[in-house]
């Protein structure tokens, strides 16, 4: 059974996927501010590595050739785009490329816009600046975020640094902004979760999940519990939600993008959701508030 239609949401944990993925260029700071417009509680956002030890908020750990063109507008190709390797870049080179005039292929009401990649201490500087302007406060406490280590051990010294000089530089910049209470840190790869375990074992963590394998096999991969189990939500069902809130994790699964699987995922009692239609997730929690 899932929790009683009355508590299942209370603290639901409506997460923008990329920002706004649906509706803007993904991982930008536009599309990160309009999110909090829409009311999301908490910033889902990727995380790469550049040449100068910076944090840059990118998908890909180059240049994608489905949305990115260089400076004088021409398409990256798919041919070259694992060449323009973001971790071999500096500053000035991550922001001379345009990711998002083109829109993106898979979804139609994106709305085009010039905009480049930004570094993560930008993206935490202009929220700050939002809030301060707009009063914003999400229903369950101040933003949230959400910041994926995107690294796998193939990549290692190719398109990232190792996962522990990863993980310590992207603490430590979340740390110098005063966010590690509002953070949490996410991956596939466990190896970088449990960089961030050795480095703050109070740090909440995320376990992304795209196999079948299951709450209980997934999670012993891990020396330690993590506070969020995120499944591609087709993964999940009623057993493996009641299985981890036994062991006090929250379920949190991704990327949830019609309302009809919306409903049924909070009925289960899932805990939030990731999804690239904040606005549509905002419509689904305001009605079940309203039937309640």
């Amino acid at each position: 059974m899932g929790p009683h239609p009355d508590n299942r949401l209370s603290g639901f944990d409506l997460q923008g996927h990329r920002g706004a993925r649906g509706l803007l260029p993904e991982n930008t700071i536009p599309a990160f501010l309009h999110a909090l417009d829409l009311g999301v509680t908490t910033l889902e956002m990727d995380t790469v590595i550049n040449a100068e030890g910076h944090v840059v908020v990118s998908h890909e750990p180059w240049m994608s050739a489905r949305i990115c063109s260089h400076r004088d507008g021409t398409k990256v190709s798919e041919d070259e785009e694992q060449n323009l390797r973001i971790f071999n870049m500096n500053d000035r080179e991550v922001a001379a490329f345009d990711c998002g005039s083109r829109g993106h292929p898979d979804f139609p009401l994106q709305r085009p816009m010039p905009v480049a990649k930004p570094f993560l201490r930008e993206v935490f500087a202009a929220v700050a600046a939002h809030v301060e302007t707009t009063g914003y406060r999400a229903s369950n406490g101040p933003v949230r975020y959400n910041i994926e280590i995107k690294s796998q051990p193939q990549y290692d010294g190719i398109f990232h640094p190792g996962v522990d000089e990863f993980a310590s530089i992207l603490y430590a910049l979340v740390k110098a902004f005063g966010l590690v209470g509002q953070t949490t840190i996410q991956s596939f790869d466990t190896r970088a979760l449990e960089a961030v375990h050795g480095i703050d074992a109070a740090m909440s963590t995320s376990l992304i999940v795209d196999n079948p394998g299951g709450l209980q096999n997934n999670l012993a991969k891990l020396s330690f519990t993590p506070s969020i189990y995120s499944p591609f939500h087709g993964l999940l069902d009623q057993q493996q939600i009641d299985a981890a809130h036994v062991k006090n994790i929250r379920v949190i699964p991704w990327t949830v993008n019609d309302g009809k699987t919306m409903r049924e995922l909070i009925v289960m009692g899932v805990d939030g959701l990731i999804t690239d239609f904040p606005d549509l997730g905002m419509d689904v929690l305001n009605s079940l508030r309203e039937s309640r």
